[in-house]
C-alpha cells in the first residue's frame, strides 16, 4: 500500500465539511431529504437512529416462518383383499418410536404388531370392510383399505383332456386343454367365473393320433364379491385315435329363432349306431335378460358312456351374419381334421356338453357333430335359461318353447350333399345350386329352407381338349340376397365377406393345360344370418379382380 498517499484525519474531515456546505440549499428552496452518505474513512461515522415508522399500505408483512412438514409413514400394500378367517401383513415404514394400529370395523382385528419389523398382522373375523389406521408417537397416521371375503374358487393342479384329431393342431390342443382346466376348477362359489384364455396355454403343439402332450394352463376365478385367485393348471391332452365318420340326420334348433322366455328349446335322444349333426341359432332381443344356452347330455344307464363331439359354437355377437360365419368356418375346419372332444357322462348323471353365454341383445350359434362311442342310448335336451340361474338346474317344464313366427325345428333326412361335375373348356358354363334344394322335417315342424347345418361337397372336373393352357375360374353368386361364405378347396380355407345379392366375385383361378385336365374338391356349407341359395359357376376367367385383391370380398 505505499504507493497511496495518506492524509492526516483531521484534514479529511475538514474537506468533508467543506463538501456538505457547498452542497446545501440556498433560501426559497425546499430541503430535499437528505441522501445517504457513505463515509470515506476506514471508522465509519455514527448515526442517529430514526424512529420506526408504518409500513406503506398495501405492503407485504414478512413471511412467518414455515411449520416443518413431518415426515410420513408408509404402508405396504395400501389395501388387502383378505380371505375370510385368515390373516395378512401390513408392513408399515417412517415410524417413529412405536407401531400403534386401530381397525374401524370388528369383523377385521388386530392380531399383532411386530415393533422391530413394523409389522402389523391382521385377522378376517367376519364378511366386510374395514380401515386400518396404523399412528406412530409423533401422531401421525396412515390407512389401509381392507376387505374380507371368500375366495372364488381354485384352480385345479391338474386335469385331463381326450381329444381326436388327424393331427390336432397347436391350436386346438390349446382351447381343449383350456376348457378342461376351467372345467376342473373346485370349490366355485356361487356366481363365480373361471376365466381362461387359450392363447396363454403354454408347450402346445400339433399332436399326431395317440400321442399325449402335458401343456400348462394360466387360470383365473373371480366375481363380485369375491376376492380373485389366480393358478396354473397342469391338463394331460391325448388324442384319442377315431375314424371320421359321416352323419345320418341333421338337428336343427331355429324355432323359437327370437327368445322371449326360458325353457327347453329342442330334445332328442342319441345312440351309437346314429351319429348325428346339430345346428342351432338363437336371438335374445335387446331388453331382455341375459341367458345362457345349455346343452345337457343325459345317461339313464346304470353304465358310463362315451361321446365324440366337434363344435363350432360362435357368438354371443349383434351381428347375425357374423355369428353364422364364425360358426360355419370353425365347424368346416374341425370337421375336415376330425377335431373333437370326447367326454364321459357318468351313470346316472347329466352333463352341460355346451354352456354358452347369451346376453340380451346377441345372436349365438353352434353347429355340432355328435357320436356317441360307447353305452346306452342318451337324451340331448337344449335349454335357454336366466344367466344367474344355477347352471345344473332343469327347466320346469319339458314342453318346447314356441312362438307364432315360423322358423325350422326339427329332425332333417340328409345332412350332406355331394356333386360330381365335369366342366369342358369351350363348353356351358356349370353352376352348382347351394342351399337350394329344402329339406323335409321328420317331425310336425316346418322344412328346412337354405339347407343350412347341411355340408355341400363338390368335385369338379375342368377338362381342356384344346391345344393352349385354359385359365378358368370358380365364381360365387348369392341369389337370395347378401351371403357369407366359407370354403375349404382342396384343403385351403378360402373365406368370403358379405356380398350383395347377384354379383358374381371370384373364388378361385385355375390353369388347365392343353390336352389335360384339373380335378379340384370344394367343401362349404350354408352359412346362418345369410340369404341362401347361393350359385358356383365354373367358366372362363373373365378378368376381374382376383380373389385376394382390393375390391374383391374373398380372403
Amino acid at each position: 500500500m505505499s504507493g497511496f498517499l495518506r492524509l492526516p484525519a483531521a484534514v479529511l474531515f475538514a474537506a468533508c465539511a467543506l463538501i456538505v456546505a457547498l452542497d446545501a440549499p440556498g433560501m426559497g428552496q425546499s430541503t430535499p431529504s437528505p441522501a445517504p452518505i457513505v463515509s470515506a474513512a476506514p471508522v465509519p461515522l455514527e448515526t442517529p437512529s430514526t424512529p420506526n415508522s408504518p409500513a406503506p399500505e398495501g405492503a407485504p408483512l414478512p413471511a412467518a416462518s414455515p411449520t416443518p412438514t413431518q415426515p410420513p409413514i408408509a404402508v405396504s400394500p395400501a389395501s388387502v383383499d383378505l380371505v375370510y378367517r385368515q390373516t395378512a401383513t401390513i408392513q408399515a415404514s417412517g415410524i417413529f418410536g412405536q407401531v400403534h394400529a386401530v381397525s374401524s370395523n370388528p369383523n377385521v382385528q388386530i392380531q399383532g404388531i411386530d415393533q422391530s419389523a413394523q409389522q402389523v398382522t391382521i385377522y378376517g373375523a367376519g364378511l366386510g370392510i374395514a380401515t386400518i389406521t396404523i399412528t406412530d408417537d409423533r401422531g401421525v397416521t396412515a390407512s389401509v383399505w381392507v376387505r374380507v371375503a371368500y375366495q372364488a374358487g381354485f384352480p385345479a393342479d391338474h386335469a385331463d383332456a381326450k381329444i381326436t384329431g388327424n393331427p390336432a393342431d397347436a391350436a386346438y390342443v390349446r382351447r381343449a386343454a383350456a376348457t378342461a382346466a376351467a372345467a376342473a376348477a373346485v370349490n366355485l362359489r356361487p356366481g363365480a367365473k373361471v376365466v381362461v384364455h387359450p392363447e396363454q396355454v403354454r408347450g402346445a403343439s400339433d399332436l399326431p393320433l395317440d400321442n399325449v402332450a402335458m401343456v400348462q394352463v394360466p387360470v383365473t376365478i373371480n366375481g363380485d364379491p369375491y376376492i380373485q385367485v389366480s393358478g396354473t393348471t397342469q391338463v394331460r391332452v391325448e388324442n384319442y385315435a377315431q375314424p371320421r365318420i359321416k352323419p345320418v340326420s341333421l338337428l336343427v334348433s331355429d324355432y323359437p329363432e327370437t327368445i322371449t322366455e326360458d325353457g327347453a328349446l329342442f330334445s332328442d335322444e342319441l345312440t351309437t349306431n346314429h351319429p348325428t349333426r346339430f345346428l342351432y341359432y338363437h336371438y335374445n332381443k335387446p331388453g331382455s335378460r341375459d341367458r345362457r344356452i345349455l346343452l345337457k347330455v343325459t345317461n339313464a344307464s346304470s353304465q358310463p358312456a362315451q361321446v365324440q363331439y366337434i363344435s363350432g359354437a360362435a357368438g354371443p355377437t349383434p351381428n347375425e351374419m357374423e355369428v353364422g360365419h364364425l360358426s360355419t368356418m370353425r365347424f368346416l375346419v374341425h370337421e375336415a381334421r376330425n377335431e373333437g372332444m370326447v367326454v364321459t357322462i357318468p351313470a346316472n348323471s347329466t352333463i352341460n356338453l355346451v354352456d354358452q353365454e347369451f346376453p340380451a341383445g346377441t345372436i349365438i350359434s353352434n353347429l355340432l357333430q355328435l357320436r356317441e362311442l360307447s353305452g346306452e342310448s342318451l337324451h340331448l335336451n337344449l335349454l335357454v335359461q336366466d344367466f344367474e340361474q344355477p347352471v345344473d338346474a332343469m327347466p320346469a317344464s319339458s314342453q318346447l318353447l314356441q312362438s307364432t313366427v315360423k322358423h325350422a325345428r326339427g329332425v332333417y333326412p340328409i345332412p350332406e350333399f355331394f356333386f360330381d361335375y365335369t366342366y369342358f373348356v369351350g363348353g356351358d358354363d356349370v353352376e352348382v345350386p347351394i342351399g337350394q334344394i329344402p329339406l323335409p322335417n321328420l317331425r310336425s315342424g316346418e322344412a328346412l329352407g337354405g339347407d343350412y347345418g347341411v355340408l355341400q361337397s363338390i368335385t369338379l372336373t375342368l377338362v381342356n381338349r384344346t391345344g393352349t393352357p385354359a385359365r378358368l375360374a370358380l365364381y360365387q353368386n348369392p341369389r337370395g340376397g347378401a351371403a357369407t361364405a366359407t370354403y375349404i378347396i382342396d384343403g385351403t380355407v378360402v373365406l368370403s365377406h358379405l356380398a350383395k345379392a347377384f354379383t358374381a366375385f371370384k373364388v378361385h383361378q385355375y390353369t388347365v393345360p392343353a390336352h389335360g385336365f384339373v380335378r379340384t374338391q370344394i367343401v362349404t356349407m350354408p352359412e346362418g344370418g345369410s340369404s341362401y341359395p347361393l350359385r358356383l359357376i365354373v367358366g372362363p376367367d373373365d378378368g376381374s379382380v382376383a380373389p385376394g385383391a382390393p375390391g374383391s370380398p374373398i380372403h
